[in-house]
């Protein structure tokens, strides 16, 4: 049985031409020609998308929910982006604000492997996590490595890569990421929390496979891709090739014509991720809090077949905020503080420690 993926479009236009923009959307992410030339009745019946409704919004905008048939994607990930996206990214004045998937998407592409409770039980947490990235791009595995130990002495839960610090000269992966995994491991062994590294994955689908297998030597069990950057393709298949490893994903060049909530808390969801970085509200990239609140729910809202997915606000992390955001996110999230923490230099133990605990004590 054929079914239909229902996406919905936020579109400019004026009132004599809305109806003509959606039907060309419908058309466009699927046949892509002008359909009366079209007499196959399998194309027409079971492949054409269809307009189901248009909905002026405000003035000049409108809400257009279109249905599209599941089995155009050929159930995968590259195509999913292909069939609900594609050409109509091309086009000015559309953004798509949302999907409902049925539930053959829902079994072909699996959600997260381990997802929010997965993520808790590696580090024996209970309620918010917390986390940190290494930075800055340029510095030597050596000053990584003593800047993750001092880090994990401080009790957090995951220390990620920063997503720019790849398999440059100066910081090889196969260098870097066994030093500081045994780093972290030797503070994990000091603290009795068991913090995870999670180095970030870059380049084709081989060598990211080898630099798994550099994690999995290491001991690593958990690493950062750029879904944006790589292809959801290759995201998905590392994901379906490693149940074991948690998969964070990073929001680098998700600015497309797609609602970030969307992206961020429900695609990258269904495709995959145990964990999604987006930018938080009050941060330097802007988001509103109603943006960042619909990305957190439609990472934890309840999916039949798909685990939840941890929501990680970034940016705009003080210390001092953090009774605020778990006030506004909920304990299913993990908080994710870069700058604010390695400012604190020859202390960061101590500020990580302070971090730490008032995520932990808040109730």
């Amino acid at each position: 049985m054929n079914t239909r993926i229902q996406t919905v479009w936020r579109v400019k236009a004026d009132p004599k031409s809305i109806e003509a923009r959606a039907r060309g959307i419908a058309v466009e992410q699927s046949v892509e020609m002008p359909v009366e030339p079209i007499d196959d009745a399998f194309v027409l019946d079971e492949i054409l998308g269809r307009v189901e409704n248009i909905r002026e919004v405000a003035k000049g905008e409108y809400e257009v929910k279109i249905a599209q048939a599941s089995i155009t994607t050929g159930f995968e990930a590259g195509q999913l982006a292909n069939m609900i996206l594609g050409n109509t990214s091309l086009q000015d004045g559309i953004t798509l604000v949302d999907a409902t998937f049925p539930a053959d998407i829902a079994k072909a592409f699996g959600g997260p492997n381990h997802g929010l409770e997965g993520m808790r039980a590696r580090v024996k947490a209970t309620g918010a996590l917390s986390a940190t990235a290494l930075k800055p791009q340029g510095s030597t595995p050596q000053v990584l490595a003593k800047l993750a130990s001092d880090i994990a002495l401080g009790g957090i839960d995951y220390i990620k890569d920063d997503h720019g610090i790849a398999n440059q000269f100066y910081s090889p992966f196969a260098e870097r990421v066994p030093l500081i995994a045994e780093a972290v491991a030797k503070a994990a062994a000091k603290t009795g929390i068991p913090t995870r590294y999670l180095p970030s994955l870059n380049g084709n689908l081989d060598q990211q496979r080898k630099q798994i297998e550099v994690c999995r030597n290491s001991g690593v069990d958990c690493v950062l891709i750029a879904p944006m950057i790589c292809g959801f393709s290759q995201f998905h298949t590392l994901k379906s090739e490693n149940p074991d490893f948690v998969i964070m994903t990073h929001p680098s060049m998700g600015g497309w014509p797609m609602q970030p909530s969307f992206l961020f808390g429900k695609l990258l969801r269904l495709l995959g991720s145990d964990a999604s970085v987006f930018a938080n509200y009050g941060g330097r990239f802007g988001y509103s809090k109603e943006e960042c609140r619909r990305a957190a729910g439609f990472a934890l809202e309840d999916w039949p077949g798909i685990k939840p997915c941890v929501p990680v606000p970034a940016g705009g992390m003080l210390l001092e905020r953090i009774p605020e955001l778990l006030d506004f996110f909920g304990q299913g999230v993990m908080l994710l503080i870069g700058g604010s923490l390695l400012s604190a230099k020859e202390k960061i133990t101590e500020e990580t420690a302070k971090f730490c605990d008032a995520v932990r004590a808040y109730k």
